[in-house]
């Protein structure tokens, strides 16, 4: 579908524009966040609006969205197969190296190859494939510490395990453009001093966080995999299900001019969109936090390639404390 908002608000500054008071560009168009969106993708969500103050002071409002973190628009899940002989379809996707890896049955049965290291095997001798199984194992075995009876076992939470969870994300209903950029917690990191703000990069419109990368290095060094879905999901029981990979399948937002898809919203206000355009081209002019500006969606990002375990860099403008 085309986007209507971009539509009316190409020409003229849009209803609750913000501008920093350092900016004297006043051509400079900021689109406010759409909240029907976020409903559209996932109608068991909430939005409201609530007061609220920015990490540079301002004192705006921000769209509070409650979520169960489990999507609508896609299925969630398989994550670990079962058994060696299995085909994509059982198990989810690994990232490795910049690369995305099917985890189906010979991925895991050739894990001492992939990775140069005969300790890992993560299958008994029929070929039954190691994976959690209960909560207790869930919990255990995604926690950073993780004990030595989990060695050699595929990590899979299920949606069960967080039914009663519900997540609150904040953002500001209009981006308010900072001079520097802020850069996250965990990630690509900017130069020292550089101001840095929590680890959630943003919400995507079904109501999933866009997370952090995830700590490959400490779980492939307790010998265990903790695939992400076709999706780029997973779930813990702190976070629920949140993705760490875009991998197009979430709820879009078409635009009208072939520019890649609306996928989400930083914490921030400005859109992410998909990192490919209708044409399969991806943006040569993408600043050091995977963004740009054009006339039609403001200042925006893009995120990054499935295979990187990363989203963007840094944010542009200022979040909600």
């Amino acid at each position: 579908m085309g986007n209507p908002d971009v539509r009316l608000t190409a020409c003229t500054q849009p209803d609750g524009y913000v501008a920093n008071a350092d900016d004297t560009d006043d051509d400079y168009t900021v689109l406010p966040v759409n909240p029907d969106y976020f409903t559209q993708a996932n109608p068991q969500l909430t939005v409201s609006k609530v007061p609220c103050t920015l990490s540079d002071g301002t004192e705006t409002e921000c769209y509070q969205i409650v979520t169960t973190t489990i999507p609508t628009d896609h299925p969630v899940g398989p994550w670990c197969p079962d058994h060696i002989t299995d085909d994509a379809s059982a198990g989810g996707i690994w990232i490795d190296n910049g690369e995305v890896y099917d985890v189906d049955g010979a991925f895991i049965e050739h894990l001492a190859t992939f990775y140069n290291d005969t300790t890992w095997h993560m299958y008994d001798a029929d070929g039954n494939i190691y994976v959690t199984r209960t909560l207790e194992d869930c919990i255990n075995a995604a926690n950073p510490d993780v004990g030595e009876e989990y060695k050699n076992y595929c990590v899979e939470c299920l949606p069960s395990y967080i039914s009663d969870l519900t997540t609150t994300f904040l953002i500001p209903v209009t981006p308010v453009r900072q001079d520097q950029p802020t850069f996250f917690l965990m990630g690509p990191g900017g130069p020292p001093g550089a101001p840095q703000v929590p680890s959630t990069r943003g919400i995507a419109l079904n109501g999933v966080e866009f997370s952090a990368p995830a700590p490959l290095n400490a779980i492939l060094g307790a010998y265990t995999l903790a695939p992400f879905d076709d999706a780029g999901g997973h779930i813990n029981v702190h976070q629920g299900y949140h993705y760490h990979a875009a991998t197009g399948l979430s709820y879009a937002i078409e635009q009208p001019d072939g520019h890649a898809p609306l996928i989400g919203y930083a914490i921030d206000g400005h859109g992410i969109y998909a990192r490919l355009d209708a044409n399969g081209n991806e943006p040569d002019d993408l600043d050091e936090c995977r963004g740009h500006y054009d006339e039609l969606r403001g200042y925006h990002y893009h995120v990054d390639k499935p295979g990187n375990n990363n989203f963007i860099n840094c944010i542009r403008g200022a979040y909600a404390d």
